[in-house]
């Protein structure tokens, strides 16, 4: 599945973006987001400048908990 964009807005961080993005920071998003854009890594994640564009990667999918036995 191919990554959808989005553009970061000045004053955003990587980590809110990422949070509105996944609802979760959980599974290692912020790391997962950085992978998909290399060059993003290079630079100041919670300094970016207005209207980059980053591709968000698909969400893991979530176990889905065992059922309880009463």
């Amino acid at each position: 599945m191919m990554p959808i964009y989005t553009t970061q807005q000045d004053g955003e961080r990587l980590d809110l973006i990422c949070y509105r993005w996944y609802g979760t920071l959980a599974g290692r998003m912020v790391e997962r987001v950085l992978e998909a854009n290399p060059g993003l890594a290079a630079r100041d994640p919670a300094n970016l400048p207005a209207r980059t564009s980053i591709a968000m990667p698909p969400a893991p999918a979530r176990a889905t908990p065992a059922p309880r036995i009463i």
